[in-house]
């Protein structure tokens, strides 16, 4: 025998289902500024060499560590 659900069960799983994936979304946002934070400490310890390997100087850099974590 299938079981129906009232409208009101509807109405609680697509609330879950939306807090989940609002969440989920969240979580991979922080994870983005968290990888981006640690990308741009690296770029500090690269020497000038490998810098000017990459296209960047030093002033470069310090404009990248003087952005927010939420900036790309």
């Amino acid at each position: 025998m299938r079981r129906h659900l009232s409208d009101a069960h509807v109405a609680r799983y697509d609330g879950l289902r939306l807090a989940r994936g609002r969440l989920r979304l969240a979580v991979e946002q922080v994870l983005v500024w968290l990888e981006r934070s640690r990308q741009r400490r690296h770029l500090m310890g690269l020497d000038d060499r490998l810098l000017k390997d990459i296209g960047l100087s030093r002033a470069d850099i310090h404009a990248e560590l003087a952005k927010p974590f939420w900036r790309p």
